[in-house]
């Protein structure tokens, strides 16, 4: 039932109101009073009353002292824990002063005395510097390079200079602009882009360690150069000439390189050649000489029946191969020409048709005959005939 319903004996306001006339809220300070009095009770003081005006209290008990003692004690302890991460390490300032570097972890320092500054010294961090510089050659090139770094050393890194980071890029434009005012363009666009890069390096470090950046460089990029936009039309095709001068290259030793070995392996077969020729014509040289050895005393015995003999043998062995024969009649001077090769296949043909009509009147099948075996067996029957006769 609410507190204003008919029939509500009570007739409590919530406001605080008597007999539920409507006096509105209750007085703020009435509620300051009120609640400063209920604290020195609860420390031992002794409350008065409000409305009197008579605020007669005595003092603090000891009890409510240590209370509040231990309370601020925990809430300063708290205040002093800190997380330090893997990848961080944290730098300790006492009073504004360096005083120690903590490992990752959870970490303890006194509030308000020391603080904790965290410090990320593995994550790589990268930078860039570029614009136009001046080559050794006194031509404008248009060149970047991107530096990637970590924090090696956080005391160094936030209490050497004032802007580390910002150090680093002067650092690397300064660097940059010395290695290209002293090498040519072309080095700078083309060949010389790794001396230039290591240079830059070198001296880049130089300059870290001189000003104590605590700074470590990872890598160094050097990013493609480029002429200006007026004359890069021009580079562009120096360059592609270039670039085909060193294929032409690479191409030319690529096919010494595979030619070699086969030529190496040509002159290893000529040389084995050689070594058998060498020893077949010493064999045949040395069996020539047995043969005449052997000759020599049928010679002796019957000369005429030998020179005739080998007369026949040179005679046969030059016939064998040739199928023309010339023939020169003593006083007529008429040269007869025997062409034996034809008349032998004339034979041929002629005695093969012979065959073939007579075995198609018969009604049996004759084999092809091989021409060439009979031309050879019949040119070396007249070569015999011609022997024996004693024709030369």
């Amino acid at each position: 039932m609410a507190w204003n319903e008919p029939g509500n004996s009570n007739n409590k306001d919530p406001w605080g109101n008597k007999g539920g006339k409507d006096q509105g809220p209750p007085d703020l300070d009435e509620i300051y009073k009120d609640t400063m009095r209920k604290l020195k009770t609860s420390f031992g003081g002794k409350g008065g009353n409000g409305s009197s005006g008579n605020n007669q209290g005595g003092g603090i008990s000891s009890s409510g002292l240590i209370l509040v003692a231990v309370i601020l004690l925990m809430v300063w302890a708290y205040l002093g824990l800190s997380t330090i991460r893997e990848a961080e390490r944290g730098v300790v300032l006492r009073f504004g002063q360096f005083h120690s570097i903590i490992e990752p972890g959870l970490q303890w320092q006194p509030a308000f005395i020391d603080k904790v500054i965290a410090v990320n010294v593995e994550s790589v961090a990268s930078l860039t510097s570029s614009g136009k510089m001046l080559t050794k050659d006194e031509n404008v090139v248009i060149v970047e390079m991107e530096v990637q770094y970590r924090i090696e050393n956080p005391r160094q890194f936030l209490f050497s200079v004032t802007e580390p980071v910002y150090s680093l890029r002067q650092a690397t434009d300064a660097a940059l602009r010395y290695v290209v005012g002293h090498s040519t363009m072309n080095n700078v666009l083309t060949t010389g882009r790794e001396e230039v890069r290591q240079q830059t390096w070198q001296l880049l470090e130089e300059t870290i360690v001189r000003y104590n950046l605590g700074i470590q460089v990872v890598d160094v990029n050097f990013l493609p150069a480029r002429p200006p936009e007026q004359v890069k039309p021009a580079f562009d095709d120096a360059i592609a000439a270039q670039e085909d001068e060193n294929r032409y290259i690479q191409e030319a030793q690529a096919y010494a390189k595979a030619r070699e070995p086969q030529a190496r392996g040509v002159v290893r077969r000529m040389e084995e050649e050689a070594k058998a020729y060498k020893q077949r014509v010493i064999l045949e040289a040395r069996g020539e000489v047995a043969r005449f050895e052997k000759l020599l005393p049928e010679y002796e015995a019957a000369p005429e029946v030998t020179r005739d003999r080998l007369y026949l043998d040179a005679m046969e062995q030059v016939y064998s191969n040739t199928t023309k024969v010339v023939l020169d009649s003593e006083g007529s001077g008429n040269m007869i020409y025997l062409p034996l090769d034809k008349i032998l296949q004339q034979q041929q043909n002629n005695k093969q048709q012979q065959d073939e009509n007579a075995a198609a009147s018969a009604g049996q099948y004759s084999p092809p005959v091989n021409s060439s075996s009979r031309s050879s067996s019949q040119s070396t029957g007249l070569r015999e005939s011609s022997r024996y006769s004693g024709g030369r």
